[in-house]
């Protein structure tokens, strides 16, 4: 087997077999239960494919087996011995307990990796040396194309100095920050601190609110507690409504995308605010501040209940109905009884149907003769234009998009469901092309959506419906046909009337499908990244999907384009979240201390009670200003200089990005970092909050040099 060491020259002294000689011994161990492991899930999987496929239950317990098997071969195959973070050894038995991504044990039972998200491992992350948690000591690796490449012991007392040789001055965190960076966010899972660790594994019991500045791990702390809940807590996902996880932008989506997967957990649904509805994709920004003050009240999202409601109304008017049974009357009286019968949780659209089917059961109940055929009265109800047309006006089928259009080209429409506009406002949110939606829109149309429903699924459940129908009426007659030429002994034909045999007979592949939209929720968690930037009615987008009210929220005040005069607890409240529990991050392990001295200043201009991180890091390099003619000078003499890690030029959308370096205009840099970040006449990204909030948020993300150009 392949050594797991690779430990350069320089670290000679590292190499030491009384230092890693226990190491390779147990590395062996896991390499081995590895391709034991890797071999029985291939042929439980190929065993699982070849198995003849039938319906029903039994089918969707083989997808649901083979999905599993699939994603615990593709963690394995993803890594190899890199499973393994680092080990500790406890006071208490003196024994090294090696901490992984998952559990893994060998065919004996024998433990040989602790799931990092496990109570026991907790320590590894947690200890400190006021509060050593029972560890001697703590080893964590470096790993660099699967080979371990370095490692830092910690000692937390006299016992574990039993070589300085591995120990380092600082902590193997702080050492991992030097490294470059790439297009995917780093996994730093090894070398999480006990403040951070502590966020990670608390309870999911109401709102969370992680506060830090630029650097101090918000993101990291968010992504490794999505994965640790849904460890810890089976419920989220076995009936539970699993986990949402939003991100700011398209490019944080990227960044993160391989996070999750990397920790074993491919069930967390990632979006943006945008991805909730259809809409957001080609939603563009709104130009028009007040428009955008406006719809970002949670209040005016309350006109969609309104709206919807304005098309359930029963008419008052009479209507008669001919049949062949006698004359009958839907009065007031009828129509309201009926109306009522649809249950509050359904969705506009999908209470139609159960509206329509009490107006004809109360119908039916006013023919008094009793040799009647229900069914055929019913038909005949069914095929009365005069029922159908009135019912279709007064209940009819919406589009949600539709109304919310209506809203914005519809004075009236919009002065009845919010009455308490003024003329002004009324006037102000209305537009020439009504469906010319903006990201403010999209609020009211995911709030359309939810009220509503999908104006289509309604028909493809009928169609679903109608396809069952047909197929039990045709198996019922060739079954009847089996039955009556059956002349065996124990005339088995008669088994086909049973209904497990009946269940297996329907081919649920043939029948039409209808879609779910896998962002629509309840979840049972929801965690918000970058959050100081959702308006009150973007909270709704949110409420709605998660009615425990269980959320982390991961933000930062001072990084809030348009302003964030309220304390969190003020906002969440205001919204809805009363149950709000706060932790802070103060520590910024990621910008080099040069960088904030010339960031912090033009943040606290604008909020001087900012939250602005103390940096630990000192990188030696000044910021470096220029005009913007230096612009390729600067990156060429960087590529030159640095073999890895990436660049990003903020604020000048000529700029054409190539493999190592990014162009990002300043309002989608959030929650993203980068070894050079060269600022293109950073003046120029605007006035007042929203101006000072973009320089500071693009400045901070540098890990490494800072370059400022203007035009001046």
């Amino acid at each position: 087997m392949t050594d797991a060491f690779d430990l350069p020259d320089r670290l000679a002294a590292k190499a030491d077999p009384a230092l890693i000689a226990r190491d390779r011994r147990h590395f062996a161990a896991i390499g081995d239960s590895l391709r034991q492991q890797i071999d029985e899930l291939t042929e439980r999987l190929a065993v699982l494919r070849l198995q003849a496929e039938r319906g029903g239950q039994e089918a969707m317990d083989r997808d649901i087996e083979i999905h599993r098997l699939t994603s615990q071969l593709r963690l394995l195959g993803r890594f190899g011995l890199d499973l393994t973070l680092g080990r500790v050894v406890r006071q208490s038995d003196g024994e090294p307990v090696y901490i992984g991504r998952l559990g893994l044990a060998d065919s004996e039972g024998r433990q040989l990796l602790i799931d990092w998200r496990a109570p026991a491992a907790e320590p590894y992350f947690a200890a400190t040396h006021a509060n050593p948690m029972g560890l001697v000591s703590r080893r964590r690796y470096r790993w660099t194309r699967g080979r371990i490449t370095d490692y830092w012991d910690e000692a937390f007392t006299a016992q574990g100095l039993e070589s300085r040789a591995a120990l380092d001055d600082q902590s193997a965190f702080i050492a991992s920050l030097g490294s470059s960076r790439s297009a995917r966010m780093r996994d730093v899972l090894s070398t999480i601190e006990s403040d951070q660790d502590a966020i990670i594994r608390a309870g999911a019991r109401g709102a969370l609110v992680v506060d830090g500045g630029p650097g101090t791990g918000k993101t990291v702390v968010a992504l490794y507690r999505a994965a640790y809940l849904l460890y810890s807590q089976p419920r989220l996902t076995h009936g539970g409504g699993g986990v949402l996880f939003v991100g700011p932008n398209p490019a944080y989506l990227a960044y993160v995308d391989d996070v999750l997967p990397g920790l074993g957990e491919e069930s967390v649904q990632i979006c943006t605010l945008r991805g909730l509805v259809p809409e957001g994709a080609s939603a563009s920004e709104e130009r028009k501040p007040d428009v955008a003050r406006l719809k970002a009240s949670a209040r005016l999202v309350d006109a969609i209940d309104a709206a919807v409601a304005y098309y359930e109304q029963p008419p008052t008017a009479a209507v008669q109905i001919e049949t062949e049974w006698g004359d009958l009357e839907v009065g007031a009286a009828e129509w309201a009884e009926a109306f009522e019968s649809a249950e509050a949780s359904l969705a506009h659209n999908d209470a139609r149907d159960q509206v329509w089917e009490a107006l004809l059961e109360i119908l039916i109940d006013q023919i008094d003769d009793e040799d009647a055929p229900p069914h055929l009265i019913r038909r005949e109800l069914v095929r009365s234009d005069e029922l159908a047309g009135t019912f279709a006006r007064a209940w009819p089928l919406l589009d949600p998009a539709g109304v919310v259009g209506d809203l914005w080209s519809v004075p009236a429409y919009l002065r009845l469901c919010a009455p308490w506009l003024s003329a002004d406002d009324i006037r102000l949110l209305q537009r020439e092309d009504a469906r010319a939606w903006t990201v403010s829109d999209l609020p009211y149309l995911d709030a359309a959506r939810q009220r509503i429903g999908d104006p289509e699924a309604a028909q493809r459940a009928r169609r679903r419906e109608a396809t069952l129908a047909a197929e039990n009426e045709e198996r019922a007659r060739v079954i009847d046909h089996l039955i009556e030429d059956d002349d065996s002994e124990m005339k088995l034909m008669w088994m086909l009337r049973e209904q497990d045999t009946q269940n297996t007979l329907v081919d649920e592949a043939a029948l039409p499908r209808v879609d779910s939209d896998l962002l629509a929720g309840p979840f049972a968690h929801v965690i918000v990244d970058e959050a100081q930037e959702l308006t009150d009615a973007e909270w709704r987008m949110l409420l709605l999907r998660c009615p425990s009210r269980s959320f982390t929220i991961v933000g930062d005040r001072a990084q809030a384009r348009h302003g964030f005069t309220e304390t969190w607890k003020e906002r969440l409240v205001r919204i809805g979240l009363t149950d709000v529990t706060m932790a802070t991050l103060s520590i910024n392990y990621r910008t080099p201390e040069e960088v904030m001295t010339e960031a912090a200043p033009v943040i606290r201009a604008v909020i001087p009670d900012a939250n602005v991180p103390i940096s630990i890091r000192s990188t030696g390099l000044p910021v470096v200003r220029g005009p913007v003619s230096d612009l390729d000078a600067t990156l060429d003499a960087w590529l030159t200089e640095h073999d890895e890690g990436i660049a990003c030029v903020i604020g000048d959308p000529d700029f054409a990005p190539t493999p190592r370096v990014r162009s990002l205009a300043p309002e989608y840099v959030k929650g993203l970092e980068f070894d050079l970040v060269v600022l293109v006449d950073p003046q120029s990204f605007g006035t007042g909050i929203e101006g000072a909030v973009d320089r500071y948020v693009a400045m901070t993300r540098a890990t490494g040099r800072l370059v400022v150009l203007t035009s001046d």
